[in-house]
């Protein structure tokens, strides 16, 4: 209900009456938490921190094992898309508190994908979108590793926001990510503070 009133655009008293509605049934459901903050970012265009301020709330109210303790990402990637940050058709970076967010989501992401095994299919939407936001983030090591863990299970989304042939985008850029790791010198002193950043891939790419 949420989606096809997000899709017709129904007015914000009408959302939020069926927000209320699937979130006594649910309180912690992940596809309508995402249909809220996709009707938030299309609502206000621009809104970056109040869409990162919903998933961050959702997030923190959510139990250790939900997914929707990873929609600070899912508000990530939207904010990406809308700025095309790491694209090369940016009109800059993010300013530095929204680019702290960014990754304070990446990070959160990072924690959630750490508890489950290798090639997990259970993980697997939330490895590749988390991989596609690191590269967007230029943090490339990091993305390298997402790809490593998630194995055989590529997802659609998120590679079908920019091609009509998901599999072979995550293959592009499972290619570009490693080969800019691998050419990489060490650094000493930069990067993220918790991450192996190292490697550009080129910003025409993605």
């Amino acid at each position: 209900a949420l989606d096809a009133a997000r899709g017709a655009g129904a007015g914000h008293a009408e959302f939020e009456r069926l927000w209320g509605q699937a979130v006594r049934r649910s309180p912690h459901h992940y596809g309508c938490h995402v249909a809220a903050l996709e009707y938030l970012a299309a609502a206000s265009p621009g809104a970056h921190r109040e869409c990162l301020d919903f998933a961050e709330t959702a997030a923190q109210d959510a139990p250790e094992d939900a997914l929707v303790r990873a929609l600070p990402l899912r508000a990530a990637f939207t904010c990406l898309r809308a700025t095309g940050a790491g694209t090369g058709t940016a009109t800059g970076a993010p300013p530095r508190d929204l680019r702290v967010r960014l990754d304070a989501a990446a990070d959160r992401a990072v924690a959630l994908s750490a508890a489950h095994p290798v090639a997990d299919p259970w993980a697997a939407e939330l490895r590749n979108l988390l991989a596609y936001v690191l590269v967007r983030l230029d943090r490339l090591a990091d993305a390298a590793e997402q790809l490593r863990l998630t194995g055989p299970y590529v997802t659609s989304f998120p590679w079908d926001r920019e091609t009509d042939d998901p599999l072979g985008r995550f293959l592009q850029v499972r290619a570009d990510v490693r080969a800019a790791v691998a050419a990489a010198p060490p650094t000493k002193g930069s990067g993220h503070p918790r991450s192996g950043r190292g490697g550009r891939v080129g910003r025409d790419d993605h």
